[in-house]
């Protein structure tokens, strides 16, 4: 009774077409997420991700839950998530990809999942890093720990919007900063984003991580371009 009436004031709609959700539905509607362009990387051993991340960044696994396309749903739901403030979207997508990595070998071995790093002036613009409930909850999921305060981005990604790949590959450490190595020593960590486009960004982020010893790491995002 409360919840109708909670509803019919405040009613719950689809981030992504946002017509009325019906009482078993919960983010997105049935019909748009039927229609999401889903990778199934994780589940056919495809290595797309490892071939963008090129030899620059070695990784040991790498995913994407969904096929990134302008104009489509995915970009929608991303959309709405990093600009709109709508966090459930990341606790959605989480609460997908990690259900189903955790019935994959090769991901139970993590320990730790971290996320890459909002630079500050973009968090407190924003509120909020995008990727954070998306990451929690696949940590959740594996039963691994999940740190924001290790790795930390140092240089405004602006700075960088005129430099190609190899530009800012080389100057991956002026973007991001590793706090304490001795928390990621020895660790398998799944290093989580939003989108993967060039690869550029995560193979900065791989490449401080590494400065820890005997790290392994995986990639997961909620979507790929």
């Amino acid at each position: 009774m409360l919840s109708s009436i909670i509803n019919l004031f405040f009613p719950k709609v689809c981030y992504a077409c946002h017509n009325l959700l019906n009482d078993n539905e919960k983010t997105i509607c049935t019909d748009c997420r039927h229609n999401l362009p889903i990778t199934n990387f994780h589940f056919n051993n495809d290595d797309t991700v490892t071939k963008v991340l090129y030899v620059r960044a070695k990784i040991e696994n790498g995913t994407a839950l969904l096929r990134y396309e302008k104009k489509g749903i995915v970009q929608q739901l991303i959309h709405g998530l990093k600009y709109k403030g709508y966090e459930n979207i990341g606790l959605f997508l989480g609460n997908w990809l990690g259900g189903e990595l955790k019935n994959i070998e090769s991901y139970n071995s993590i320990d730790l999942v971290i996320p890459v790093p909002l630079h500050k002036k973009k968090f407190k613009k924003r509120g909020f890093n995008q990727v954070s409930k998306f990451g929690q909850q696949i940590a959740k999921d594996l039963k691994a720990n999940y740190k924001e305060d290790v790795l930390l981005k140092v240089t405004n990604t602006k700075s960088q919007a005129n430099k190609n790949r190899l530009a800012r590959w080389n100057n991956s450490d002026e973007l991001f900063t590793l706090v304490n190595s001795d928390a990621i020593k020895n660790k398998h960590i799944l290093l989580v984003d939003d989108i993967i486009t060039t690869g550029a960004t995560l193979e900065a982020c791989i490449a401080v991580l590494n400065q820890a010893k005997n790290v392994k790491i995986s990639i997961a995002t909620m979507a790929i371009a």
